[in-house]
């Protein structure tokens, strides 16, 4: 527990200086920011006591998702502030890697199984991430030799590992240990101006993933040109998906993310998953996503 202490450690001293920072920059005492500072207070001071491998796996997912929700607010502001500064990261052809999982292979449990999140991210996300580094190399390789014959075969392969790699990477962080429950906020907002209830949403939602033919995804995106959230399915990555729109919220309902524990019932897949559903994630994700001011049409 030495590294995770130093790692506390450091989100403490970035606590302080947030703090600072939103003193200097006038921001109001009922700011969203200042809340969320609280909380992450309350979660830092939190591990005082005596906590278990487990909560101290969550206690880190929430602290990363309070982070990250600040960086984005600097990102917004444009400042640097302490040893934090936030900059564009970009990916050469070829440069793409798996991500690791904020929690333990075992977090998710019982709702999903240790040995399925070790096959799903170890095995099935790390071949989407061979196979779209080498598709980038393949069509960079035809455009320095001006061939493209094989055009249509390394175009189809990047699409399909690269949506195999971008969305198993928000599936990743739309996920939690001990989570689920509902909404709030701005998500919540939306949801029941949109659906009607969280739970007409939800109906919705699960019926979509449940109903998916053959293997895919479900997915809750917003869309800047209607400027409202919609519930699509995609099979096989590619199809039935709607272009200009954000992914918020993604299930994965292909096989491997599931039969080995639930078998052919993707139904109790399905309702067993809303237990670990990250909404922290899929809320700043809105939050981004509204960002975009598209002419709609």
């Amino acid at each position: 527990m030495n590294r995770f202490s130093n790692y506390v450690n450091e989100l403490f001293k970035w606590n302080v200086e947030m703090r600072r920072f939103l003193e200097t920059d006038n921001v109001e005492a009922n700011y969203e920011l200042w809340q969320q500072l609280d909380e992450f207070t309350e979660l830092i001071e939190s591990t005082g006591k005596q906590l278990s491998d487990e909560e101290l796996l969550s206690l880190q997912a929430k602290a990363e998702n309070i982070h990250e929700r600040m960086e984005n607010y600097f990102n917004r502001k444009q400042q640097e502030v302490g040893n934090i500064w936030i900059s564009e990261k970009t990916v050469p052809p070829g440069g793409h890697t798996l991500p690791e999982l904020p929690y333990a292979y075992n977090a998710l449990e019982p709702y999903i199984s240790e040995e399925i999140m070790k096959l799903h991210h170890d095995k099935h996300h790390r071949a989407y991430v061979e196979g779209l580094n080498k598709a980038e190399l393949n069509l960079k390789k035809a455009r320095d030799n001006n061939d493209f014959s094989l055009i249509k075969h390394w175009s189809r392969e990047l699409a399909f590992h690269g949506s195999g790699h971008y969305l198993h990477t928000i599936f990743w962080r739309n996920m939690v240990p001990k989570k689920g429950g509902n909404p709030q906020g701005i998500l919540r907002a939306e949801i029941d101006s949109y659906f009607g209830s969280f739970e007409k949403f939800k109906n919705q939602f699960s019926e979509a993933a449940k109903q998916v033919e053959g293997v895919g995804w479900a997915i809750l995106v917003w869309s800047p040109r209607a400027r409202h959230l919609e519930i699509l399915q995609s099979e096989r990555h590619m199809l039935l998906t709607q272009w200009d729109t954000i992914p918020l919220l993604v299930l994965d309902v292909w096989e491997h993310a599931y039969y080995l524990q639930y078998k052919n019932n993707r139904g109790s897949y399905v309702d067993n998953w809303w237990n670990v559903v990250n909404w922290n994630d899929v809320e700043m994700r809105l939050e981004q996503a509204v960002e975009l001011k598209w002419a709609a049409f």
